[in-house]
């Protein structure tokens, strides 16, 4: 079938295409405005989810600086406790003071190295479940454009059965928008997988 530039003011005189075309009209109206919803969640989503990747990024950060101070105590710890094994009586006092900050920094740092590993595996975890949700969004972007192109297809060629055919990405698309919106667990992750 050829697309005549000149069929679109001869639909205006049929009443069935007037009709389809309105139909595909308020659909794509209401398709618009359902993904300018979905985009702004969804651009809060990804805003959320670098603040949660910075935040890992720098809580691990922390966590190797934690460590290699812990390290570095722990090895000058040792040192001071083979030096105080040829130390002279008198030089011992002030060995046992070194030793006892030593004992203590390594203590600290294990434990404050443990509170910001904990910080970074939390902050991943809110990065991986916002990451879900904007799967979903990112879905139902691409069904709805691909509902939006074969409505367009419909109001050319007049067919209803495009207009039906269309229906199948549009359903889908508002499916994993609300889906993103309200939360719930649809993820078709063989689909995300691939597309990733």
């Amino acid at each position: 079938m050829e697309i005549d530039p000149i069929e679109p003011a001869e639909a205006a005189a049929n009443p069935a295409h007037a009709r389809l075309n309105t139909w595909v009209a308020i659909t794509v109206a209401l398709l618009a405005t359902f993904m300018g919803i979905c985009k702004v969640k969804d651009d809060n989503i990804v805003q959320a989810m670098q603040q949660a990747q910075a935040d890992k990024i720098d809580n691990w950060s922390f966590y190797q600086a934690r460590n290699i101070r812990q390290e570095i105590g722990q090895a000058e710890l040792t040192q001071l406790l083979i030096a105080r094994s040829a130390a002279t009586p008198a030089q011992r006092p002030a060995i046992d003071s070194a030793i006892a900050r030593y004992k203590a920094l390594v203590a600290d740092q294990a434990t404050k190295k443990d509170s910001v590993r904990a910080l970074a595996v939390a902050a991943s975890t809110t990065y991986d479940s916002l990451n879900y949700r904007d799967d979903q969004f990112d879905l139902s972007d691409t069904l709805v454009a691909l509902a939006i192109s074969l409505l367009a297809l419909t109001s050319l060629t007049h067919k209803r059965w495009l207009y039906w055919i269309a229906m199948v990405p549009t359903g889908l698309g508002f499916l994993m928008g609300l889906a993103g919106l309200l939360g719930l667990h649809i993820h078709p992750d063989a689909l995300s997988r691939l597309l990733s």
